[in-house]
């Protein structure tokens, strides 16, 4: 039988990844065919500190208002003449000298909003902060480009706002054996024969079919394809790592989904921050350096781009109990094989003109990275994602 007869009668299409002889029958597909974009987010939830993340060392006015908080110049992994890494971040600095990342500085919206929840789900929504929206940027992204929900994956049990659309939502998993073994239940089952045996339409489906149905086929889907690659490389042994463990066996499976997003919380540091947000940023920045390297080797690296973000930034000035209080703008990390402006992209925080509750002031808005990204990257019209016209940025090739 000819290989594209075999295709169409085929009726059970996710089966063929059990079949070895499909895996040899695309060795020789063009490698191109094979690789589409993807983008994987990271959110350090809580509202990181920038300013010692990225800590102007040679800047008096933030050793002033930092007397117990701030960084020793001797500690800092200097970077430029006027910033560096905080010292926990040296695998992160590895991937700079590499030309794998871009810091944008100064990123927020207008008005910012210091609530957690309020401003994450601005950054969500890409909404402005006096509009309410129920879908995210991702969602509506999966809704338009990605058709189906396992183009858009969350690595979690459950799934936030980013990654719900207006007709379809992404899928949230840690583990797809688990998610794919929960869909096999007796009720699950139950609930899809009463379906069937009702002898309903497609166009007649209740949304709660519909969900269920397509949960099960992408739970399927996702298990069998993402069972095909194991990684050989040792993940720092947290739960930020596991998720980007599990994620690199998605992209390194050829698993046909295109936007990530991982949520790694504690940032917010109100009290005793150095080392606790030491720790945290060290977990970061290791596991990002094996995940970089990951894809590096399995050649996923140069179709993948990496953005980092926080819902807000901190005070500039420290409180009372060694923290730092909720703050605005902030920075953003890009990390990608080919960037066209690696390294710092923007200038950094104006400690002099600050806003009138002593916060970094925002000089480029988030959308316009979210922009830049659908535009550049994903090649989709971000204006019908973004539902409005932002200026891009200049960072991607």
């Amino acid at each position: 039988m000819k290989r594209r007869n075999f295709l169409k009668q085929s009726t059970l299409a996710s089966s063929l990844f059990f079949v070895p002889s499909f895996v040899k029958a695309f060795e020789s597909v063009a490698k191109e065919s094979l690789g589409f974009k993807k983008l994987v987010i990271i959110q350090l939830s809580g509202g990181n500190d920038g300013l010692n993340t990225i800590v102007p060392y040679n800047n008096d006015i933030y050793y002033k208002n930092r007397p117990s908080l701030s960084l020793s110049k001797d500690k800092i992994i200097k970077a430029t003449d006027e910033l560096g890494f905080n010292e926990n971040l040296g695998a992160l600095k590895n991937l700079f000298d590499k030309g794998y990342l871009s810091i944008v500085n100064n990123v927020g919206y207008p008005n910012p909003d210091r609530s957690h929840f309020r401003s994450t789900d601005i950054w969500h929504t890409a909404c402005d902060s006096n509009e309410y929206l129920n879908s995210g940027w991702l969602g509506r992204y999966i809704d338009t480009y990605g058709k189906m929900p396992y183009s858009g994956i969350e690595l979690d049990d459950s799934l936030s706002l980013i990654m719900k659309g207006n007709s379809i939502n992404g899928i949230a998993t840690k583990n797809p054996a688990i998610l794919y073994n929960n869909i096999q239940t007796p009720y699950f089952k139950k609930v899809l024969d009463h379906q069937s045996d009702a002898h309903l339409s497609e166009h007649n489906l209740g949304y709660l079919y519909k969900t269920m149905i397509e949960a099960k086929s992408s739970a399927k889907y996702i298990y069998e394809t993402s069972k095909t690659f194991s990684t050989k490389l040792e993940y720092p042994n947290n739960p930020f790592g596991q998720q980007l463990k599990t994620t690199a066996e998605f992209i390194n499976s050829n698993l046909q989904s295109k936007v990530y997003y991982i949520s790694m919380g504690g940032f917010d540091t109100h009290a005793g921050q150095v080392n606790k947000q030491g720790k945290l940023l060290q977990t970061y920045s290791e596991a990002m350096e094996v995940f970089v390297k990951d894809l590096e080797q399995n050649d996923t690296f140069k179709d993948t781009l990496i953005l980092t973000f926080s819902e807000f930034g901190r005070r500039v000035k420290q409180n009372a109990a060694g923290g730092t209080d909720h703050g605005a703008a902030n920075n953003v990390f890009v990390i990608g094989k080919n960037l066209k402006t690696p390294g710092f992209y923007n200038d950094a925080p104006n400690l002099l003109q600050l806003d009138e509750n002593g916060d970094i002031k925002h000089t480029v808005d988030f959308r316009s990275i979210y922009a830049t990204v659908l535009d550049k990257w994903l090649e989709v019209n971000d204006n019908v994602i973004l539902n409005k016209s932002f200026s891009q940025l200049d960072f991607i090739t």
